[in-house]
């Protein structure tokens, strides 16, 4: 088949892709979007249970596409262990919109302290803390235009660490809460804090196509039947099409970029879905994979101009990943334990927690650490309604051993009718250091043949410390409020929803793999816009983030377009 030839070709279709997409088909360039991924649409997701927690529908079978992850073992001795022998996937969301259709929309933005690390706090050994080359100001911009754009639901609420803002409100109302959060702002002022509600990429009132939130407290991990969340497939990629310039082509794994000899890529080749090698040709080449993929991309389109892999002649494509430090805990509260009518309003399903406690974002406890440092956010959130997950977790005894039959149902009635768990994350900075980062496997291949990721994951000891800290502030809140079976866990476990990192940006192209606008150093025609650019990954969620660099990077491509 001849290849097919476009202005722009963009590998990946999540939040780092479907602004470039959605902003250059607007602008009336030709666009052609490769997914590896399937093509669901709104109808296809439903609340299956089984779907979600016991299938491989969303993310890749690991016998046809594994990866490996490289971690100390209790020796401390690195072990690698592919996914297909372990069962434990570290794929996310593969599909036409990416994660974004199964994220659970709690957007924060960055706030000036993120951009500027090294700058504020000094280095931390062993860490390769840098600062962004661009600074919040910059994105602020941006940051606005994802509320608008994406369309994000909340209110504001002034506290210690609140960010500047160029508007002094969302542009949807909040999301209908449960009583538990007037709980939160009680006790948390009776401490000396503010609890603040948590801006939501879901809508609370219907918009053009899309309906307003469901409140089925199915948002994590699940597709959302109203599109009210704000997925890239329906808040940008769907526009996209509309404007007849943008091609969407899923079932499409990317496996190589070539290029011409003289620093510029001619083609994407791919494998169809009937496993066919396909081509495009286009004017400039976007990659937006999600931190891992991306860098497996790059490393397996090596040639003799790029004999460590496109646009990787600093070796520093896939070094630096980064990914989410914390962790979670929770409460309970049972019913038998509080006022008869507090607990028939606690019951009341659906309704949002939407609270999160930003009071520690910078830490300045001389008790606790010699110097001011870095902080976080705490999440609050009732515990997922997926049936399945829940009664596994009552599968054991408190000696750990397993129960069956009458003793085993009883538990189960008890855990769902009698109380309500309320959990919460935190988010603080995972600090790049040279033991976390992505190569390719020597010696297992995916379907395809293709050599695939592998992953070095280790943590800096930083990450736990401000995570404890923040666990431990977040479970006297929750003492405060009345719950008990009070438990947090922090650990350097990466969550693999939030993962960034891998071609940092950088005004130094020895210390860096692509340019403040997000093009390669050494590529001139070739643009990574996922959470790949991300130095360091501030203490909170990523796709907003990822989302508003998006529409930054498409403004500085529309400029090359210009000249082109």
């Amino acid at each position: 088949m001849a290849s097919q030839k476009f202005d722009v070709c963009i590998v990946g279709s999540g939040a780092g892709a479907s602004p470039i997409a959605y902003e250059l088909s607007k602008k009336g360039h030709k666009v052609v979007v490769l997914e590896k991924g399937p093509w669901f649409k709104t109808k296809d997701f439903s609340k299956d249970e089984i779907t979600t927690t016991r299938r491989e529908v969303y993310t890749p079978r690991l016998e046809d596409e594994p990866q490996v992850i490289e971690s100390k073992n209790d020796q401390g001795e690195w072990e690698s262990k592919s996914t297909y022998a372990t069962g434990k996937s570290f794929w996310n969301g593969n599909m036409v919109g990416g994660s974004t259709n199964l994220m659970s929309g709690y957007f924060h933005r960055m706030k000036p302290n993120d951009f500027k690390l090294l700058t504020t706090y000094g280095k931390i050994e062993g860490a390769n803390i840098v600062d962004w080359p661009i600074d919040y100001d910059e994105m602020e911009t941006y940051f606005d235009k994802v509320e608008k754009t994406v369309g994000i639901s909340g209110r504001i609420v002034d506290h210690s660490t609140l960010e500047p803002r160029s508007n002094d409100n969302f542009p949807y109302p909040p999301l209908a809460e449960n009583t538990i959060s007037s709980w939160l702002d009680k006790g948390a002022n009776e401490i000396g804090y503010i609890a603040v509600p948590i801006p939501r990429a879901i809508l609370s009132l219907p918009e053009g196509s899309r309906s307003s939130c469901f409140y089925s407290n199915y948002c994590g991990s699940y597709g959302c039947a109203s599109d009210a969340k704000g997925s890239a497939r329906v808040a940008l990629l769907d526009k996209a099409l509309e404007t007849g310039k943008c091609t969407i082509i899923a079932n499409s794994k990317v496996y190589k970029l070539e290029t011409n000899g003289t620093g510029k890529i001619i083609s994407s080749w791919y494998y169809d879905a009937d496993g066919n090698k396909q081509s495009i040709e286009a004017k400039l080449f976007v990659i937006a994979c999600q931190a891992v993929e991306t860098s497996r991309l790059l490393l397996m389109s090596k040639n003799e101009e790029f004999p460590n892999g496109l646009a990787n002649n600093s070796g520093l494509v896939g070094k630096n990943l980064i990914f989410s430090a914390g962790g979670t805990g929770s409460g309970t509260f049972r019913y038998d334990n509080i006022d008869q009518e507090d607990a028939e309003k606690l019951k009341v399903p659906g309704l949002f927690v939407n609270r999160a406690i930003q009071h520690w974002y910078e830490i300045n406890d001389n008790e606790k650490f010699p110097k001011k440092i870095k902080g976080g956010t705490v999440d609050f959130l009732f515990e997922h309604d997926n049936g399945i997950s829940k009664a596994i977790r009552n599968k054991k005894d408190s000696e750990g051993s397993l129960v069956y039959g009458s003793e085993l149902k009883s538990k189960i009635q008890d855990y769902f009718l009698n109380q309500r768990k309320l959990n919460f994350e935190v988010f603080a900075d995972w600090l790049p250091t040279d033991s976390c980062y992505v190569s390719l496997d020597e010696k297992i291949v995916d379907k395809w043949g293709d050599p695939v990721a592998k992953i070095r994951v280790d943590n800096h000891s930083h990450d736990i410390e401000v995570g404890k800290y923040l666990a431990k502030k977040a479970e006297a809140l929750l003492e405060k409020i009345g719950a008990t079976n009070i438990k947090s866990s922090i650990n350097g476990s990466p969550p693999t929803n939030l993962m960034a990192g891998g071609c940092r940006f950088g005004d130094n192209s020895l210390t860096s793999v692509l340019d403040k606008n997000c093009k390669a150093h050494e590529v001139e025609n070739l643009y990574v816009t996922d959470g790949s650019f991300m130095p360091t990954g501030g203490s909170v969620t990523y796709t907003w983030t990822i989302y508003a660099n998006s529409f930054r990077v498409a403004d500085a491509i529309l400029e090359e377009l210009k000249k082109a």
